[in-house]
């Protein structure tokens, strides 16, 4: 016996009072139900077992980035829609299956012309369907080294449920770091987590709430910051951004109503005005705007997504169950999408595509008779999670947006590998070309990368960007391409113009001791003047490179409405500041 499959074994006898909530029962819902909460405090969610976090810097892993398996649970009540996610999925990475049925199950799958090829099953012991809540989440140490899991304390009394992650582990042959011994004795779910992969996190303070003094888990009671402090460790989060919980979504998790579609762009589900949780997620938003940026130090983007009623036109608030096209996931190429009747998926399958062209957008019925999933409170991303590639080919870029006719525009990225980068290309075209153009990008100092092109028309244009690793891995951003892109809107506005609309900030505003500015492909060097009300110059720079953020200090005798000028080939630029 290995020593997984002891571990578990020997948890099953000690918890044999707890396994009547197995998959014998039916499916369990995504909520704890009342015979759950009144189990929590009979169970020990603690480990004597002392399990430290990575000796050494760790980033999680975002969930665009490249997927080696998509891991499910079978529950028996749900077949179609799990054969529906192994389908797809079976296209883009391995897909493993926690099952005891494993006979059963392939056979079904085979039956249904679901190839196996990329299929592993793994038996063992399990209570629910909801495996985004209790699988591990990947880490890398020193950003594309070392592939890791990081298991929270799962916030259900489901103990077979809680070790699955363990399994993985074993499985991958990756380290796992478990938090739940000494004060580092953290419960959170996968449901209620979001990341960049740049060390920004988001959550609803459901986080808080259950590590606080009193909980009823029996974990050490923390602070916000010995929260966050955890996540840091185990999890490279260094920004952790908490949203107040939502009244009718019983769960609280932010993957049922919001997601990440890229570093910068927050795909976000709206209710008609006053209804439900719609003033709550506006709140929970224009917190996150006016309080944080973009790993690029630029507002983030907001793309709204209509969150559809019942039949009867029915909102959580009034009885409907808490549909939205936010759940969804990504493996790879391909994004898995939670649907529910015809006459309300076409715009949001419609808007899915326009915001990632090129994916596969796969739409999955989680809202019928015979496998009504949404009415356990989850759907998509409820209901699958995904362990990273061992070897991530890493790029990070921030799409170049838009661009005047005979504009030179630098294209920046960050590309890493363990094994270093051997090369790197922008690839273009004018909407419309069949092929592409190649422009080799050049090494800037560290992992950073850069070309430039000079539009050659008022057409907008299309790109991507191409890596090799030393190893002679390859891989692409967006993911999809060269089928899909990111697309620049081309102008013909004057250089004035451009630069009017092209120096953004300031933020954050009013400031205390600093301030930012982002400048997009301003060009020339630019002169950086600051003044008081009264027109005396304050402060006076130059900046050479005129394409990315620059930050100011601001002299802590300074105060009031302040004036910062661009000056440069473009003319003058100003912008107002209120100085704290």
């Amino acid at each position: 016996m290995t020593p997984i499959k002891k571990s578990l074994a020997l948890l099953a006898l000690g918890l044999m009072p707890f396994l009547g909530l197995s998959q014998s029962d039916g499916p369990i819902p995504n909520y704890a139900t009342e015979s759950e909460s009144l189990l929590v405090s009979e169970m020990t969610f603690t480990s004597a077992i002392p399990t430290p976090p990575p000796t050494s810097s760790v980033r999680t892993m975002a969930e665009w980035e490249e997927v080696e398996y998509l891991v499910v649970t079978w529950e028996p009540a749900f077949p179609n829609i799990l054969r529906q996610i192994v389908a797809a999925a079976v296209e883009e990475a391995k897909v493993i299956i926690v099952t005891q049925n494993e006979t059963s199950v392939s056979s079904y799958l085979s039956s249904n012309g679901v190839p196996l090829d990329n299929v592993i099953f793994l038996d063992e012991p399990w209570n629910s369907i909801w495996i985004r809540d209790y699988a591990g989440n990947t880490v890398y140490t020193d950003d594309v080294g070392e592939r890791a899991l990081v298991d929270w304390i799962y916030n259900r009394p489901r103990p077979l449920d809680n070790v699955i992650p363990s399994a993985h582990a074993s499985y991958i042959g990756s380290p796992i770091y478990i938090t739940d011994s000494g004060t580092n004795d953290l419960v959170n779910t996968g449901g209620n987590f979001m990341s960049d992969g740049l060390g920004n996190g988001f959550a609803s303070d459901l986080i808080l709430e259950e590590n606080e003094p009193g909980n009823p888990y029996g974990v050490s009671a923390k602070t916000e910051a010995q929260i966050d402090d955890i996540m840091l460790n185990y999890m490279g989060i260094s920004n952790y951004i908490k949203m107040e919980k939502l009244q009718y979504d019983l769960i609280h998790h932010i993957d049922m109503h919001m997601k990440l579609l890229d570093e910068e762009t927050l795909l976000v589900s709206k209710y008609p005005e006053g209804v439900a949780d719609g003033p709550q997620i506006e709140e929970n938003i224009d917190y996150v705007l006016s309080n944080f940026n973009s790993p690029f130090g630029t507002p983030y983007k907001v793309e709204w997504i209509d969150a559809p009623p019942s039949v009867g036109g029915n909102y959580p608030d009034t009885g409907g169950y808490y549909r939205t096209y936010s759940n969804s996931v990504f493996v790879n190429g391909t994004v898995l999408v939670p649907t529910y009747r015809p006459e309300v998926d076409g715009p949001a399958l419609a808007k899915y595509q326009e915001l990632l062209p090129g994916y596969n957008v796969v739409g999955i019925d989680v809202d019928n008779g015979g496998e009504n999933l949404i009415a356990l409170f989850g759907a998509i991303h409820c209901i699958t999670h995904s362990i990273g590639v061992s070897d991530p080919l890493w790029i990070v870029h921030q799409p170049v947006a838009e661009a005047t006719e005979g504009l030179n525009v630098s294209f920046d990225a960050m590309i890493k590998h363990n094994s270093g980068v051997s090369q790197a290309k922008l690839f273009w075209r004018e909407v419309g070309a069949g092929s592409y153009n190649e422009i080799d990008m050049t090494a800037a100092g560290g992992d950073d990368w850069t070309a430039s092109l000079t539009i050659p028309s008022d057409l907008d244009i299309e790109y991507y960007i191409w890596a090799e690793a030393n190893s002679g891995k390859e891989i692409t951003r967006p993911i999809v391409a060269p089928e899909g892109y990111w697309t620049i809107d081309v102008s013909t506005l004057s250089t004035s113009e451009w630069a009017e609309n092209n120096i953004i900030g300031p933020y954050p505003n009013p400031a205390d001791d600093r301030v930012n500015f982002r400048l997009n492909n301003i060009g020339g060097p630019v002169t950086v003047e600051i003044h008081n009300i009264y027109g005396q110059r304050l402060y006076t720079t130059q900046v050479q490179n005129s394409n990315g953020v620059i930050q100011l200090d601001l002299n802590p005798i300074w105060s009031g409405t302040l004036i910062v000028s661009f000056k440069g080939d473009f003319g003058s630029v100003q912008r107002k500041l209120i100085k704290q």
